[in-house]
């Protein structure tokens, strides 16, 4: 009962990191990266649509994306998407892709960066934390249940303490790593 209750609380944390890594993979940093855009939704033929499934998104230079769009009738919406978005980024359309030159970073902006990943790092350590609490509130119900013995529940809550301090760890790491890339001129 404890074990499930664990592997839960680890599964939960785990997803919670993986939210994590996804945002910060769509915070810009001083290099082109396709998945800064990839999850930019565009209205296709009236419906919402990823842009990474109707193009194409390459880097042809650090600081560079090219958009290749598998119909060509999509191109005006796709420019219309990323001009609409808050990326403020100026498409250039050649008629068969579309360019987006990715402006140098200024300090001000580096920092402004850094705060969102700090403020998302810290969401996601809230977020673990709260799944802990709810899995030790768990246990205490089964403890008092009469379902788990008093040494069940506190091993649990040792195991469920050492399952947040790991993810914490690796939120941490995480975030450092952004944090690095996006001050790195």
């Amino acid at each position: 009962m404890i074990k499930d209750a664990l592997k839960e609380a680890e599964y939960k944390m785990k997803a919670s990191l993986q939210a994590l890594v996804e945002e910060l993979s769509r915070v810009r940093t001083g290099r082109a990266s396709p998945s800064l855009i990839d999850g930019l939704m565009v209205e296709y033929y009236g419906t919402p649509t990823r842009l990474i499934q109707l193009a194409t998104i390459t880097v042809p230079e650090p600081r560079q994306l090219l958009i290749k769009p598998f119909d060509i009738t999509s191109i005006k919406d796709i420019e219309r998407a990323i001009i609409s978005s808050d990326l403020n980024l100026n498409p250039m359309n050649d008629g068969k892709s579309i360019r987006l030159a990715l402006p140098v970073l200024t300090e001000e902006r580096r920092i402004d960066l850094c705060k969102v990943v700090s403020n998302r790092a810290e969401e996601a350590r809230v977020a673990v934390r709260n799944i802990r609490r709810d899995v030790i509130k768990d246990m205490r119900e089964y403890e008092n249940e009469k379902l788990i013995s008093e040494d069940d529940l506190e091993r649990g809550e040792k195991g469920a303490q050492e399952i947040t301090d790991k993810y914490i760890e690796e939120i941490e790491e995480c975030a450092d790593t952004k944090e690095k890339e996006v001050m790195e001129v």
